[in-house]
């Protein structure tokens, strides 16, 4: 990590909109009965949502203790719980877009006593994804040869793993998060693809309007984790903003940044291009916590500027 980053302490208000999405869950434990809730508190599949976590109290028991530390996981990633005053932690979790019905969330309080897990229940929508057809140059269509899968096979392995050690980096972000183009969204996220009509994927990412050199901003701060020129994502930044939040900016005509550099929300990180496998010039951004993508339209207090 570059020397100069300071993590941000400050925990991001709750938006109007989740505000209004909430429900509670009260569980027992040891230290009283809990309260967690979740804005929203259906989230889609394929997006991130907030945890609240109120541990209870016994005024009455002699030996009880303030709760010290909160961990938990969801779909498999960490949660990074935060004291935010009031007794009340927080912390951001993602629902995977593969998760079917509910998913059964671990909460452990710790108080310097033994342990106590409690069990929430995350509520999953169903997401409303469409197929999109599209026609690019024939090398693109065509199936990888041996080489060409081991070379792609690598620069996803070395994308996933800036996201899985951004959970050994404190959180560096700050709400509201910014979008990289105040632009038209010309893809969602989660779309089904089919190239010259053999090739399917799904679009894990969102794609915003932008003309071939059109600037493209660090949607919150953090420090550069990964510059390099990808055979699909053409020419690719990726961003660690801690606590396992991870942004990447790909198909770009120019990177602006070094790798351990330590960057700013709204800071112009590249120039919009054409590289790798595109129809035309436009902006692919990836959100991720921890393995699992998501939804860049999913962060909470998202400003458009």
């Amino acid at each position: 990590m570059s020397a100069g980053l300071v993590p941000l302490m400050l925990v991001p208000a709750v938006p109007a909109a989740a505000q209004s999405a909430q429900s509670s869950q009260m569980l027992p434990s040891r230290v009283g009965v809990t309260r967690v809730t979740l804005a929203p508190d259906r989230p889609v599949q394929g997006t991130l949502f907030q945890v609240f976590v109120k541990p209870g109290v016994k005024p009455d028991t002699l030996d009880a203790r303030d709760v010290v530390a909160i961990r938990g996981s969801c779909a498999g990633e960490p949660l990074h719980f935060e004291e935010r005053g009031g007794g009340v932690w927080w912390a951001l979790a993602a629902v995977p877009i593969t998760a079917r019905g509910d998913l059964r969330m671990p909460i452990v309080l710790e108080d310097g006593g033994p342990a106590d897990t409690l069990w929430a229940t995350v509520r999953v929508r169903k997401g409303d994804f469409h197929m999109e057809r599209l026609r690019v140059a024939p090398r693109f269509g065509r199936p990888p040869g041996a080489a060409l899968r081991r070379r792609m096979a690598d620069e996803s392995a070395r994308a996933h793993r800036v996201s899985r050690e951004s959970h050994d980096v404190p959180r560096l972000w700050q709400a509201p998060f910014r979008l990289p183009r105040n632009s038209r969204v010309t893809g969602g996220f989660g779309d089904g693809r089919e190239f010259n009509g053999r090739i399917e994927s799904r679009h894990m990412g969102v794609d915003l309007r932008g003309a071939q050199g059109a600037p493209v901003r660090a949607m919150a701060n953090g420090y550069v984790a990964l510059v390099d020129r990808f055979y699909l994502g053409g020419n690719v930044v990726y961003i660690d903003h801690g606590a396992g939040l991870v942004s990447a900016y790909l198909h770009l005509s120019r990177t602006l940044v070094q790798e351990g550099q330590a960057v700013s929300a709204g800071e112009v990180i590249g120039r919009v291009g054409a590289t790798g496998r595109v129809t035309g010039p436009h902006l692919h951004w990836i959100v991720r916590y921890g393995q699992i993508t998501v939804s860049g339209l999913s962060l909470p207090g998202l400003l458009r500027h």
